[in-house]
């Protein structure tokens, strides 16, 4: 990790509770004297943002959804994240590749073999990893059932396109997230995300330590309020 920072995602149903931990994350990082980008899909840039309007409020079907949604990728990837992994930042990012695999193909039963083929052409050829296909060192999934994860999000706020979907698609969604941590257990940590918000953090940074990322000292003292 000397070259280049560390890339970690954090993935999961709408209303899994994994946007509540990117920035105590954050914090933890920066209280080792971490330089921290804290970022999110889609979305990141300027016309990363505005593809991400489009996604949750236009109707479209399943094979415009992923092109834009890798467009978006695209742009992120180049402008925020190489450079940020080029200085030897930490990345954190809400959401990556594995939502697109959950959603687009799970959710939508869109062609995982296209959704491949998109994934190796947008992440491939990025000068911090020019041979190889850009990934997160890992992934961090927060599984929770889709019944909790919906009751969470009717107190939270009003939905948007994807969120307002029916029980059935979170189902596959999840699923579709259960099948990616299967293809790479090396890369992904499943956090059980029905537990409380402290437990969820033990979770998270204690699989941070392990990996020698994160200081026992620090990860104990953080955790969301």
């Amino acid at each position: 990790m000397a070259t280049r920072g560390l890339f970690i995602s954090f993935e999961g149903i709408d209303g899994a509770g994994k946007s509540s931990h990117i920035e105590p994350l954050a914090d933890a990082f920066r209280a080792q004297g971490r330089t921290v980008a804290r970022t999110r899909e889609p979305g990141g840039t300027e016309l990363a943002e505005s593809l991400r309007e489009l996604l949750l409020n236009r109707t479209m079907d399943a094979l415009t959804e992923a092109l834009l949604v890798f467009a978006a990728r695209r742009d992120h990837i180049c402008q925020v994240i190489a450079p940020a992994l080029a200085r030897g930042e930490v990345v954190l990012c809400d959401r990556f590749t594995d939502a697109t695999f959950a959603y687009q193909g799970a959710g939508r039963g869109f062609s995982l073999e296209t959704l491949s083929l998109l994934e190796r052409m947008v992440q491939t050829g990025i000068a911090v990893e020019p041979d190889l296909m850009l990934e997160p060192d890992l992934t961090l999934w927060f599984d929770v059932a889709p019944a909790v994860a919906a009751e969470r999000l009717a107190l939270a706020r009003a939905p948007d396109r994807f969120e307002a979907q029916d029980a059935a698609f979170f189902e596959r969604v999840a699923q579709g997230y259960a099948a990616r941590a299967q293809a790479a257990p090396e890369r992904f940590v499943r956090i059980d995300g029905a537990q409380s918000r402290h437990a969820v953090w033990q979770q998270l940074t204690n699989a941070l330590v392990r990996r020698g990322w994160l200081a026992i000292m620090v990860a104990a003292n953080g955790g969301p309020k």
